[in-house]
């Protein structure tokens, strides 16, 4: 249980993709103008990275470590192929907005990044674990960009929810105030170099704070953990 809250650590928060690796930024900057499109696209990362993961842990023993990365570099493409098949079959519309930020799910660092740091140095369990952690934590932020981008951009929440959930979510909109004209900066790609740059600043001043708390902790820890192998020896 420790080894995996250390990975859920790792992925949501201490080492988060795109906060901390800064990996996956084309489609991360070029999409997130909405809620929907950046659920869209983290959802295929999302399973994408599982499902590489996975299939790299299984192959491990038998790959040569000579043609290890074109190996996984097929395993990432054929299950990028397979999200481009589902959503063009269930949500068409959807996957002609996101358009060649799909495919490009193959060129995604953080995806054979994982691949190649963790899946291919440990069991099947782990690698599963870390793909979805890393997974949610670049999905998480693909959201929130969205949210920021189309509430500044728009005035609106969860817009074009149906090209995603179906005719369900034909009402899920939210429309927080009626603007006039969008907000450009917000809804181009500057705009997200601006939201992306504040959230890790706040992510920092976050960690920094946190490790001022608990810091004496450690501090009080690390001396008694000294004076017990002084008495000890």
């Amino acid at each position: 249980m420790n080894q995996l809250s250390e990975i859920s650590w790792q992925g949501l928060w201490k080492n988060n993709p795109a906060l901390v690796q800064m990996l996956g930024l084309c489609p991360l900057l070029a999409v997130t103008n909405t809620v929907v499109n950046g659920l869209g696209l983290g959802l295929a990362t999302l399973f994408v990275l599982i499902g590489s993961n996975i299939t790299v842990s299984i192959v491990r023993n038998w790959v040569p470590n000579e043609i290890r990365i074109p190996v996984f570099v097929m395993i990432i493409a054929g299950l990028v192929t397979v999200v481009q098949l589902l959503m063009n079959a269930y949500t068409y519309e959807l996957y002609q907005t996101l358009g060649i930020f799909i495919p490009l799910i193959v060129t995604n660092c953080a995806i054979i990044g994982r691949a190649e740091a963790f899946a291919s140095k440990n069991n099947v369990k782990l690698a599963a674990w870390d793909g979805l952690m890393m997974g949610l934590g670049f999905l998480a932020i693909l959201v929130i960009l969205g949210a920021i981008r189309e509430v500044l951009g728009n005035g609106t929440l969860l817009a074009g929810s149906h090209l995603l959930f179906g005719q369900i979510a034909t009402n899920w909109q939210i429309t927080l105030f009626q603007a006039e004209e969008a907000f450009l900066a917000a809804i181009l790609p500057p705009g997200a170099f601006i939201a992306l740059g504040l959230l890790i600043a706040i992510k920092n001043r976050l960690e920094t704070r946190i490790e001022s708390l608990f810091a004496p902790q450690k501090e009080q820890k690390v001396k008694t953990e000294r004076a017990r192998v002084t008495t000890e020896t």
